[in-house]
């Protein structure tokens, strides 16, 4: 077939489907819907409706479709299409740290990465456009710490309050160190439940994790009530609360750690209030 007019045909396609709401596609997909098309006059096609913006390859083989509206971005904002992206990857995955922060009103300024949290294997960071998706990953990623999110095209899964509070912590090289984790945490603790402090979610999150969040809202947020509730909970299901140093990787011989969390304070952390 001409290649202009599979270009022609896989573009009439692509708009019938932004019409009807979908954003998303797959290579795979237009190799079904096309197989009078070569694989080889496919990926012309695809590469010149990429030069024209009027598609944006997000993962490999996969693309979103970008309407007017983001054609000076020449690409969607993640959380239109990260949810449809995981599902054709069949990946348990949720937008995690500080763009679930930031969804609940707990961040200073917008952050410049995208985190999504995945099961193993890794996915590399990817940067679309000025778009950088960092990945991380956990073993196991448990359903009722998660919540539904709206977006323009559906829903996407976002860390719950409570997970993301641990997240910060237990990820705190990732976004800058536990000064930084500790201001977002401190807007954040607005927004937390201590009744969501549960035998299951202590259950989900690393002793050590629990222990550091733990003391900062103790002895740094002065958040006794939440502390107080993590406490209990982690008390119920037996922690074993070990002698950890509150930042990994510093001096932590000469420091008492007398505190109820048996972490040592070899950081003093500064927030912003």
């Amino acid at each position: 077939m001409n290649p202009i007019k599979s270009q022609d045909y896989i573009l009439q396609w692509v708009e019938n489907r932004q019409s009807k709401g979908s954003y998303f596609f797959s290579f795979d997909e237009l190799l079904t819907q096309f197989p009078s098309i070569s694989p080889r006059a496919i990926i012309l096609a695809v590469n010149r409706l990429k030069k024209r913006n009027k598609i944006s390859s997000v993962h490999k083989g996969y693309y979103v479709v970008v309407p007017p509206e983001y054609a000076s971005r020449g690409i969607l904002p993640p959380t239109m299409y990260i949810d449809s992206l995981m599902v054709s990857l069949q990946k348990k995955y949720y937008v995690g740290l500080l763009n679930a922060a930031a969804l609940y009103g707990a961040a200073h300024q917008q952050p410049q990465e995208f985190y999504v949290c995945t099961v193993p294997p890794a996915h590399r960071q990817n940067t679309k456009k000025g778009t950088r998706i960092n990945f991380f990953t956990k073993q196991q990623i448990p359903d009722f710490l998660l919540v539904d999110t709206k977006a323009q095209t559906g829903y996407f899964k976002v860390s719950s309050p409570e997970l993301t509070a641990a997240d910060l912590i237990q990820f705190e090289k990732r976004i800058g160190g536990l000064n930084r984790a500790a201001t977002v945490l401190n807007e954040l603790v607005e927004e937390m439940h201590q009744e969501k402090f549960t035998k299951g979610f202590v259950q989900s999150i690393p002793t050590s994790t629990l222990q550091r969040l733990g003391f900062i809202l103790d002895d740094i947020l002065h958040q006794s009530a939440h502390a107080d509730a993590l406490y209990t909970q982690a008390s119920s299901v037996g922690c074993r609360f070990f002698r950890i140093p509150l930042k990994q990787g510093v001096a932590s011989t000469g420091f008492h750690s007398t505190n109820r969390w048996n972490v040592i304070p070899n950081l003093v952390i500064e927030y912003d209030e």
